[in-house]
């Protein structure tokens, strides 16, 4: 999809759910793995170790291979080229959209669109079906060169094996999908701007949050379908089936087989996933068909573990609430933002006031810098959820799955081996960018992970 509605809706996702609306063990690409190890000279030997930097990795006869995430000579380089071209490309393209908005207030171009719409009706939900695809689309279109790009990268490192033209009409149909949602929440927004100058951050609060709420809910059942193909999990993979329905029951979520889906993800991507998804009627678990091509059986079932904590640890709630909260605090910095943003700049502008339609490409930029510099903190919490997933994943596994602690790091060090994970990256990409904790460090507390051989109670799975 593209930058121009997406910051908008993005906006309200991330804030109200922390980006917990879809859980998945992988999450985003490339931001979201490996360990921040500073490097060190380079190895003679072809094989090098993640967890201590590029240096020679020796073997005991006692030592398993997935103590530590390990990658060959070709795998790391190509993981260290790939991470370095995609966190620049991250930092990049987040200053151009931002500039791209600055010069369409500063050419007056926005308020060249609001004119075009202020010229087609005098009914103002007339006027923002015209300028809200005007603006957006003109956002989307300067950005498309850096999503191509972005695109070109994940087929020379072989992360993606989707066509341009398969691309291109997934593109198409995120910027029409995006349309539909951005349109009615801009035209509420500008509404209660209009009737409540003084209190429309607060107003707007509580549909964005059950904006967020219906998201979450038809996502699965309406969105998803328009870009992968689905298909009953149980169609293919019965014994699969049987086995995850062991795993809900005894994570105290159980999910009917109707609700279990396979995801024909090899059709674009090399890369493995599963999640779980969706509220009430909605909610489902979905398994990659890549992830049962490149994983066993037993590796696949850790991954569901791991997501089916995510909802009995209660984090798809608490990130909701907590988010519904910064989203509010969000919303009065909006507002403030805006009116220092006028009061200085309004007349360069070509800006009547914050009602203005023109005045979106100004709460836009203000919301753009916001999820930049509110990162860090979107990070961190999810990291710290994603940590006690994976501890609850490794102990609803546990008794089911012979050597279940050693089946999970493996699980994790494929993960790596087909994303390319950045052996070293720098502490501040962790900080910054990184929703799971590091790679390699989930690979290790996999493998030690184990209270039972001390005598120790579990954390979770009692």
């Amino acid at each position: 999809m593209g930058r121009g509605a997406s910051i908008l809706i993005f906006f309200f996702v991330v804030c109200v759910s922390l980006g917990f609306s879809q859980v998945s063990l992988a999450a985003a690409p490339q931001l979201t793995r490996t360990e921040p190890k500073p490097a060190s000279a380079e190895p003679s030997s072809p094989e090098k170790t993640a967890q201590e930097g590029p240096a020679p990795q020796s073997q005991t006869s006692e030592q398993t291979k997935t103590e530590q995430y390990t990658l060959s000579q070709e795998r790391y380089e190509k993981a260290v080229a790939y991470s370095r071209a995609d966190y620049t490309l991250y930092f990049v393209s987040y200053f151009l959209v931002g500039l791209f908005l600055f010069l369409l207030l500063r050419l007056g171009v926005a308020a060249k669109f609001r004119d075009i719409a202020e010229n087609v009706s005098e009914k103002k939900w007339v006027q923002g079906m015209v300028f809200v695809p005007l603006l957006f689309l003109t956002i989307d279109a300067l950005d498309l060169p850096i999503s191509v790009y972005w695109h070109a990268l994940s087929l020379r490192y072989e992360q993606s094996i989707q066509s341009w033209g398969s691309w291109f009409w997934d593109w198409a149909k995120g910027e029409f999908v995006v349309m539909v949602l951005a349109i009615p929440v801009v035209l509420v927004l500008f509404t209660l701007m209009r009737r409540s100058p003084r209190r429309w951050w607060l107003y707007a609060w509580v549909p964005a949050v059950l904006f967020e709420l219906g998201l979450i809910v038809i996502t699965p059942m309406v969105i998803d379908p328009l870009f992968n193909r689905f298909e009953p999990l149980s169609k293919e993979h019965p014994g699969l089936v049987a086995s995850i329905e062991t795993l809900t029951k005894r994570a105290g979520v159980p999910i009917p087989p109707e609700r279990m889906f396979l995801m024909l993800a090899s059709q674009k991507t090399n890369a493995i996933n599963a999640y779980v998804t969706g509220l009430g009627a909605s909610k489902r678990v979905v398994i990659w068909d890549t992830t049962i091509q490149k994983t066993t059986k037993d590796e696949a079932l850790f991954i569901v573990g791991h997501e089916l904590g995510h909802y009995v640890l209660g984090h798809v709630w608490k990130g909701f609430l907590l988010g519904a909260a910064g989203l509010l605090l969000a919303l009065y910095l909006a507002f403030r933002g805006l009116h220092w943003a006028l009061d200085h700049w309004a007349r360069d502008w070509k800006i009547y006031g914050p009602e203005d339609w023109a005045s979106l490409a100004v709460l836009l930029l203000l919301l753009h810098v916001l999820l930049f510099f509110s990162s860090p903190i979107i990070s961190g919490v999810s990291r710290t959820e994603e940590h006690a997933a994976d501890v609850y994943g490794l102990e609803v596994i546990h008794g089911l799955i012979p050597n279940s602690a050693e089946v999970a790091a493996h699980a994790f060090q494929v993960l790596g081996e087909l994303d390319l994970s950045d052996p070293n990256p720098p502490a501040f990409i962790t900080f910054w960018l990184y929703s799971h904790p590091p790679l390699g460090d989930r690979l290790v507390f996999a493998h030690r992970y184990d209270p039972w051989s001390k005598g120790e109670s579990p954390k979770y799975v009692k």
